[in-house]
C-alpha cells in the first residue's frame, strides 16, 4: 500500500495531500564559469556572507519547499504577510507572484 504525502499551506495552514498544492522551491544556482555571471536574473545570496545564490522554481527541484493552496484567498494572504518569503527566506520575486496568479483557476 501507498503512503500518502500530506503537507500544510504555508497561508492558511490546512494539512492535504501533496498534489493539492502548488510546490516552491528554493534551489541553489551555479556560477557560469566563462563569464563568472549569474545564470538566473532572479537570484539573491540568502545571507548576506554567503557567496552561494539561489533562485525559486515551481513544481521542480530538490531544496528548501513551501507549499500553497491553489486559491485566491491563500495566494493573497502569503503575498501580503510574505508566507512564502518567510518560509523559504528570501523574497518572492514578482514574476513568481504573476505566474502564481495566472494558474488561478477561472
Amino acid at each position: 500500500m501507498a503512503l500518502k504525502l500530506h503537507r500544510r499551506c504555508v497561508s492558511c495552514q490546512r494539512i492535504a495531500q501533496r498534489d493539492e498544492f502548488w510546490r516552491l522551491v528554493l534551489v541553489p544556482i551555479a556560477k557560469d564559469i566563462s563569464e563568472n555571471e549569474l545564470i538566473a536574473p532572479i537570484s539573491k545570496p540568502r545571507r548576506e556572507k554567503s557567496n552561494q545564490h539561489f533562485q525559486v522554481q515551481l513544481d521542480r527541484g530538490m531544496g528548501r519547499s513551501a507549499y500553497l493552496c491553489k486559491s485566491w484567498e491563500c495566494l493573497q494572504i502569503a503575498q501580503k504577510k510574505n508566507r512564502l518569503g518567510r518560509s523559504l527566506r528570501i523574497q518572492i520575486p514578482a514574476e513568481i507572484w504573476e505566474i502564481l496568479k495566472s494558474r488561478l483557476p477561472t
